[in-house]
């Protein structure tokens, strides 16, 4: 209500140079109680008794008229003032107004009250409201050892000085939307509604350690310039909303209990939030939340989601997090960031990283500052950290340590072979089973081949899309000195060759011989197996059909003229040997071919005579019986080599 406003109630018939007093007439009289005379003030407070209802909308107060009209409504033995409703509505205090001692048997209203000096109730108690909405007040506005039976309703109120609302308990709800001040502390204040900061402003800082709100508290668009203190605050039954407010130092919330979600959408934070012994069980909603000078998230215990998406953090960070799932999702790191998380599956879809950005889980539970371990409950303590999703990441600033990539979804990732693993990265395994060798595979690989379930709403990716990427990640192991990790995603990369259709027949033939003869010349069993199948074939062929029948014995003839002796030697042409198999297979013919076999895979001739089988025979078993061998060398290479 303006001053122009005709007020609802009957209206002060004085007149002064600001026009009529807009003060509530005091019946029977035509005048307000500032502007009664001697006689007639006097008459009307001695017919004031304890409890009486006091209504004194627009009349212009002094301390000196608050004091008279409080005197005959105290109780002689307890010197405490007893009233029934007061209504100061619109009301303009001259100086500082005080209110000590006072039980309301109804509600005090200072909605619209303008006061020149501060507002301080001590030992005050309202069984129904206490209302200063839309009041304008110079000085602090300050409220001790004070109860509030249902609402405290402070909406809009400007308060040039301090809000000191140290009221014991708020039966009702509390409702500071709009508030003005300088600072506010709500210290140990206990609100049974709902409390609602929403668009305060506080041009200082704000102090709600040891606060109760047994109904949630929202905090939607304030704005707290300095820090904001919720240290041991307690948020029962609804969430903590924080969504959109704009604080400007830090918010500690060390010893805090969130019986519900606490939300922080959209809202910005220019300091440090630390949850040192908080309870909380739910989940966390940082989506959209702007970091601006915040260099130390937790230690955050969370049985249930923390979700970072579409954040931004401006300056470097550490995070530690022990929680079921934390999403970054489109995420943006401008500055170095250390993720140090516990049980949790990460995230990290679309993440944009400007600077080295470190994902590592940590084997021991969080330390408070006085060195105890944080208690987890409701998480399961065996679980590592698990890494769900790096698409859509540029992983040339991506370091992931000590992490379960086991359901991990690479496909989209940039610049992939510059991603970093450090200590024990965990990949998933091909199923139990002489059918599978033992190896490093993807999560999109196991989804092709139907080990696992793809996503929900996902199609398995083609061969052709996964060889790229066994290729990048091979590159990433390989530069750093890990040759034996980076032997199985080349495995990888030539099955997924081997499998894509698209890929010409002939190459496709000749990768499958390959992956049949060595497992791509990583499978030193292999390749021996192999070997050894084709020396015992050469050693059989050998003894069945490629050694002669017996050894030629060089026969040498010649020519005398009685002084010189011409001789001419002939080797005759090995014979094949005849008879029964069984005789062939004799210990002299296996010494002698496994001699041949034995010469043959180090590029040797054996010497022996040789039947035209034989020989052949030999021939082909020194060119393919050293590159067997060369294969299962290259396989042990490849599994020992740093």
């Amino acid at each position: 209500m303006t001053a122009t406003d005709t007020p609802a109630w009957p209206q002060c018939g004085h007149l002064d140079a600001g026009g009529h007093c807009r003060g509530h007439r005091v019946a029977p009289y035509t005048a307000c109680l500032a502007h009664l005379g001697s006689a007639e003030r006097a008459a009307h407070l001695a017919s004031l008794a304890p409890g009486a209802d006091l209504d004194h909308r627009g009349t212009p107060f002094t301390q000196g008229l608050l004091d008279a009209l409080l005197a005959p409504l105290r109780d002689p033995a307890s010197g405490r003032a007893r009233v029934g409703n007061a209504a100061f509505d619109e009301t303009r205090f001259t100086g500082d107004a005080e209110l000590d001692d006072i039980d309301f048997g109804g509600s005090c209203s200072f909605a619209s009250a303008v006061f020149d000096g501060g507002l301080y109730a001590r030992e005050v108690r309202t069984e129904g409201d206490f209302r200063l909405a839309a009041a304008r007040v110079a000085k602090d506005v300050w409220l001790d050892d004070t109860d509030v039976g249902v609402d405290a309703w402070f909406y809009e109120a400007r308060i040039t000085g301090t809000l000191r609302f140290c009221v014991r308990e708020v039966g009702g709800t509390a409702m500071f939307r709009g508030v003005t001040c300088a600072a506010a502390y709500f210290s140990g204040v206990r609100v049974c509604g709902i409390a609602s900061f929403n668009g305060a402003v506080i041009n200082g800082e704000a102090d709600f350690a040891g606060a109760v709100f047994e109904d949630g508290a929202t905090f939607e668009t304030a704005r707290i310039a300095g820090r904001a203190c919720f240290d041991g605050t307690h948020f029962h039954r609804s969430r903590a909303c924080f969504n959109g407010a704009d604080i400007g130092g830090g918010m500690p919330f060390a010893e805090a209990h969130f019986a519900a979600e606490a939300t922080f959408e959209g809202a910005a934070i220019g300091g440090d939030l630390t949850f040192t012994g908080a309870r909380l069980e739910s989940g966390v909603d940082f989506r959209r939340t702007v970091f601006r000078r915040t260099a130390r998230i937790g230690p955050l215990v969370c049985p249930g989601t923390v979700d970072f998406s579409h954040a931004v953090f401006e300056t470097a960070l550490t995070l530690e997090t022990a929680a079921r799932e934390v999403r970054c999702r489109q995420t943006r790191w401008a500055s170095t960031a250390a993720l140090r998380l516990r049980h949790a599956a990460v995230d990290l879809s679309d993440a944009v990283t400007e600077f080295p950005v470190t994902v590592s889980g940590r084997p021991r539970p969080f330390v408070s500052p006085h060195g105890e371990a944080m208690a987890e409950p409701e998480l399961l303590t065996d679980l590592p950290v698990r890494i769900t999703s790096v698409t859509g990441v540029d992983a040339a600033h991506l370091v992931l340590a000590d992490t379960d990539l086991t359901d991990c979804l690479f496909v989209g990732t940039v610049h992939l072979d510059q991603l970093r693993f450090e200590g024990r990265c965990r990949l998933p395994q091909p199923p139990d089973g002489l059918r599978w060798m033992r190896r490093q595979t993807l999560a999109e690989e196991r989804h092709w081949r139907g080990w696992a379930p793809a996503p929900s709403g996902a199609d398995p990716h083609e061969p052709a899309t996964l060889a790229p990427v066994y290729r990048q990640l091979r590159k990433a192991l390989e530069d750093s000195r890990n040759e034996p990790g980076a032997a199985d995603f080349y495995y990888g990369e030539m099955e997924m060759r081997r499998h894509d259709t698209t890929t010409s027949r002939g190459e496709r033939t000749l990768l499958g011989l390959y992956w049949v003869l060595s497992g791509y010349g990583l499978r030193a069993t292999r390749a021996l197996a192999w070997l050894v199948l084709a020396m015992t074939a050469t050693v059989l062929t050998m003894m069945l059909w490629g050694l002669p029948r017996t050894d030629p014995d060089p026969v040498s003839t010649g020519t005398t003229d009685g002084r010189r002796i011409t001789l001419t030697t002939r080797k005759p042409t090995p014979v094949n040997p005849e008879g029964p198999y069984t005789k062939r297979l004799s210990a002299s013919r296996f010494e002698k071919s496994l001699r041949v076999v034995a010469n043959s895979v180090i590029f040797r001739a054996s010497g022996q005579d040789l039947t035209t089988t034989g020989t052949y025979v030999e021939m082909t078993s020194r060119l393919v019986e050293p590159a067997l061998l060369g294969l299962a060398v290259l396989a042990v290479r490849s599994r020992v080599k740093r």
